[in-house]
């Protein structure tokens, strides 16, 4: 008989299980990502923040911290890209996929492609969906509203099977998933799998610090909002200080705040004055962002590294999908994953057998 959870996310990723940890920047390090893959799922290293030399040297660490084939997430318009492909390529041996939202043209996926890497971007939108399939991507990862960081409004139980019904490619679930009801939810809508991000980083292996990780677990889901006012987009994040500042911000107030995050900036990069205005400006060049917005759009990556990296619970910021509020522990990822086959099992069991 088969095995109900050997899909082709299984075969193509060459994982036990079909679950993805995603890349949430500075969080799916090189330890992470081998504890997961470890434990059956497919992890994917975030590269997306960092420099193409460190890029390099984790790949290399995690290489050693792993028997199973990984992936990499990275941006194809962050600084080093072009290097950090090359790194990528150099370990299609050990590479077997990379993510991106924003992501390549057609000419990178194809050589990706030649190099029997698979390309799963990650996709809000139908037509986004669509475009990444007709650049040649051969399989896509669905994030509905429930995700976090950076989110849509259309909840996962919509977007999922539009998605389905819009691209002939396999689709991964992303979005409010945290066990293994919901994997058992994801395949019978008709995805190949789930992703999870926000119930990785809520385990044991997670780097994130012991501060910041009680913030996620005493969070219900009052605690937890969407959030315009950090660098314009949409934003899931814990309520905590720092956002509540930000959120009763008027204008006056958003200057402060804005003044505050580029002063802050200035002294982690030794910038001057004028390199923060400059940086700011550039996140203005695509549309009609104030320059307070977006000083804070800029400052947005070292307010979440000041939480998720420095252990700053209260004056840094922390995405996370709403899931989180109905988490309220920090497994490893070993007992994590044992717990989701285990439930996935019994629960498509007993929808097989008429035992709901």
């Amino acid at each position: 008989m088969a095995d109900v959870l050997a899909t082709v996310l299984t075969e193509r990723l060459g994982c036990r299980l079909p679950v993805i940890q995603t890349a949430m920047g500075w969080v799916a390090k090189p330890e992470l990502v081998a504890a997961s893959s470890n434990a059956g799922a497919f992890g994917f290293l975030a590269c997306a923040v960092m420099q193409s030399a460190e890029a390099r040297e984790e790949i290399a660490r995690l290489r050693d911290l792993t028997p199973h084939n990984f992936g990499v997430n990275f941006h194809s318009f962050q600084p080093g890209a072009d290097q950090i492909v090359q790194a990528i390529l150099a370990n299609k041996d050990r590479v077997r996929a990379v993510s991106f939202g924003r992501g390549p043209d057609a000419r990178m996926i194809g050589a990706f492609r030649d190099a029997g890497i698979l390309c799963i971007p990650t996709v809000g939108a139908v037509k986004h969906a669509q475009k990444m399939v007709q650049l040649g991507c051969e399989m896509v990862t669905v994030q509905g509203g429930e995700g976090g960081g950076h989110t849509g409004a259309v909840p996962t139980t919509v977007l999922l099977p539009q998605v389905l019904d819009a691209v002939d490619v396999p689709v991964v679930a992303a979005g409010g998933f945290g066990d293994g009801r919901g994997l058992a939810a994801a395949l019978a809508f008709g995805a190949v799998g789930m992703a999870m991000g926000t119930r990785f980083l809520m385990t044991a292996e997670s780097p994130v610090p012991v501060a910041p990780k009680a913030a996620y677990v005493k969070a219900g889901t009052g605690d937890i909002a969407v959030s315009t006012k950090v660098d314009g987009i949409p934003q899931r994040m814990i309520l905590n200080p720092l956002l509540r500042r930000i959120e009763g911000s008027g204008k006056l107030a958003m200057w402060a705040r804005a003044i505050e995050a580029g002063l802050a900036m200035k002294r982690q990069n030794g910038w001057s004055v004028g390199q923060v205005i400059a940086s700011a400006k550039a996140m203005t060049a695509h549309g009609e962002m104030p320059l307070a917005q977006a000083i804070m759009a800029a400052a947005a990556p070292m307010m979440i590294q000041r939480a998720v990296v420095s252990g700053d619970a209260e004056n840094g910021l922390m995405a996370t999908g709403v899931v989180a509020g109905r988490l309220g522990d920090l497994p490893t990822c070993a007992d994590l994953m044992q717990a989701i086959e285990t439930q996935a099992r019994a629960r498509i069991a007993a929808l097989t057998h008429g035992e709901i």
